[in-house]
């Protein structure tokens, strides 16, 4: 009975002690300012990739609607070459009412119902078939451009959501970061890093790379723009596929993308003109530099510049 009371009460003191453990301190404003512009990051990356969604979308349908006009433009013409053999026709004495048929907006339904083709020519039988396949391609292109226009609208939605969504983070971390005394908002803006050695050669892997990290040293200073991928400001994605189209070498928009853009290679040999993403998700990237520094456009309200390599965890390092 004494071993059972003692087991009761020590069950009842280790929940009382339980109840009591304070809870997990909040994360300080710097800690936060550091995930919200994280957030930010992965929903402008989320941005990114709508808007070139958006973009191939555009195109398709403008060229869907182009072949359905140029369609619209052929069955018209198949048509008047068939008025003119009924016009000959009626000259000569009369018109075949099955040729009649043909004139009409519906032929393919004349073949359904016709039990026979003798009583039509050779020749207007070919431009029958002809005609009747443009409908069908017409019909098909239509269709389908139409489709596109509708996924275009439901994808231009996703890309306002997500605007809002980095545009709400945004302005929560830069009330935040407002609040912070200014040693303080820098290293919130930065992260925190370890002392990193120079890795690899400070030579290029290649004559497009050189190129593309002299790319990279002109845009430092320029201002990040949301969305941004041209000198006038870059996002950090933006920035890399800008150096690198100075090279001739098309990068994907996104950080997500531009990490499956080539070799990946382990940090320790790393060359100048190498991806850099970060967290997990690569929802970040800059340009390896040489002696342990990247350049890239670290968040709003900053500038491109130069950072250690190791400034946040790093994700792959990718050798386009």
């Amino acid at each position: 009975m004494l071993t059972a009371a003692a087991a009761t009460a020590a069950a009842a003191l280790g929940g009382s002690l339980a109840s009591a453990a304070p809870e997990a301190p909040p994360a300080s404003p710097e800690t936060r300012v550091q995930e919200l512009f994280a957030q930010a990051e992965r929903a402008t990356e989320r941005y990114n990739a709508v808007k070139e969604r958006v973009d191939r979308l555009n195109d398709r349908a403008r060229r869907l609607q182009d072949r359905a006009a140029r369609g619209a433009e052929l069955l018209a013409a198949m048509r008047g070459d068939l008025a003119a053999v009924a016009g000959a026709q009626y000259r000569s004495g009369g018109v075949d009412p099955q040729l009649s048929l043909l004139l009409s907006e519906n032929p393919e339904g004349y073949l359904e119902r016709a039990a026979t083709l003798e009583r039509i020519s050779s020749l207007q039988s070919g431009r029958l078939h002809r005609l009747q396949r443009t409908q069908r391609t017409l019909a098909r292109e239509r269709a389908e451009a139409t489709g596109v226009l509708e996924d275009l609208e439901r994808t231009r939605e996703d890309l306002a959501r997500d605007k809002q969504a980095v545009n709400d983070r945004l302005t929560e971390a830069r009330r935040l970061a407002a609040t912070l005394p200014g040693m303080d908002r820098l290293a919130a803006g930065r992260g925190a890093w370890s002392d990193f050695p120079g890795y690899g050669s400070a030579v290029p892997s290649s004559a497009r790379a050189a190129t593309a990290v002299a790319a990279a040293r002109r845009a430092v200073g320029t201002p990040y723009v949301w969305g941004g991928s041209d000198i006038g400001g870059f996002d950090c994605s933006g920035l890399t596929q800008w150096a690198y189209r100075a090279a001739g070498v098309a990068l994907p928009r996104t950080s997500q993308g531009q990490r499956y853009a080539g070799r990946q290679v382990p940090l320790r040999q790393a060359l100048p003109g190498d991806l850099v993403t970060y967290r997990g998700d690569a929802s970040h990237v800059g340009m390896y530099m040489g002696n342990g520094q990247v350049v890239h456009a670290p968040y709003p309200g900053a500038r491109v510049r130069y950072d250690p390599v190791d400034m946040m965890p790093i994700a792959s390092v990718t050798r386009p």
